[in-house]
């Protein structure tokens, strides 16, 4: 844990956010130089999926801050894959100076168009993420290869829409199933918080069609967990192909492998500033 005191403590993080793990700032700053290294850090901003919330970044943001980047993982809207876009692009707009974007699941559809158009965005960084070509939308690109647990998991529920009769869907992961589909590799006492906290997502916006993608023009990296049960890695390693991202598999590991394995993604993260710097 990273002490209360410590000059690197800045992050702005949308959700919940663990107790001590990270602290909040009241704005984005330029990168900090690291004592250890002498070399600035770009600012990483992280961006959560469907089902969770900026929480599941914790143990990598704790690692960034000690290593001298500024973090910001905001709160992901998940309504509509536009929209969202649009909002995490403008939480990178208020940033100066270089950015790496990472994406986890449907996190990775929203960086892949909130990138696009912005000089300050340098990298990309997939992680257990979708990375669509114009066009495709999450809910497609997660059936083109069998092995996916999640459409038996969820349960659906409507919300209101202002100014429409008809109510949108959001959909969740069934409580029971959340462990064996979306975590598999916590303990249970972790991943039965996780469930009853979980932030659904429109089920429109999963099945909205992606934009012009950001990795046609921006160097990627991937990192693909070999059991994740809702995103296939079979699917993973065909767009981590496409976009010709520097991609790595951690053996063994679940579709939340950001919170298994944080040290194989902060070396990803590491890898995309070091070509890019």
């Amino acid at each position: 844990m990273v002490p209360e005191s410590h000059p690197r403590r800045r992050v702005l993080a949308g959700g919940l956010l663990a107790a001590g793990a990270v602290a909040l700032g009241s704005s984005a700053t330029p990168a900090s130089a690291d004592s250890r290294t002498g070399g600035a850090r770009p600012t990483a901003v992280l961006v959560h999926g469907a089902f969770a919330d900026a929480s599941g970044w914790n143990d990598v943001a704790t690692r960034l801050l000690k290593a001298g980047y500024d973090v910001i993982a905001p709160a992901n809207p998940l309504r509509d894959i536009a929209g969202d876009a649009q909002y995490v692009g403008s939480v990178v707009d208020t940033i100066p100076g270089p950015v790496i974007l990472v994406g986890h699941s449907y996190g990775g559809e929203v960086i892949t168009n909130a990138g696009r158009g912005r000089s300050n965005v340098k990298a990309l960084v997939y992680v257990a993420a979708f990375a669509p070509a114009q066009g495709e939308s999450a809910l497609q690109l997660s059936g083109q290869f069998p092995g996916s647990r999640l459409p038996d998991a969820l349960l659906t529920r409507p919300y209101p829409v202002p100014g429409s009769s008809e109510p949108g869907i959001d959909a969740y992961i069934d409580p029971a199933k959340f462990h064996d589909v979306f975590a598999q590799d916590l303990p249970r006492a972790v991943t039965r918080a996780m469930a009853v906290t979980q932030r659904p997502a429109s089920v429109g916006g999963l099945g909205a069609p992606s934009g012009v993608p950001a990795w046609q023009s921006l160097p990627s990296w991937y990192v693909i967990p070999t059991a994740d049960r809702v995103i296939p890695p079979a699917v993973q390693r065909f767009m981590a192909k496409r976009a010709k991202s520097r991609a790595v598999e951690v053996k063994g590991a679940s579709h939340v492998v950001m919170m298994s394995h944080p040290d194989a993604v902060v070396r990803q993260i590491e890898a995309a500033r070091r070509a890019t710097h």
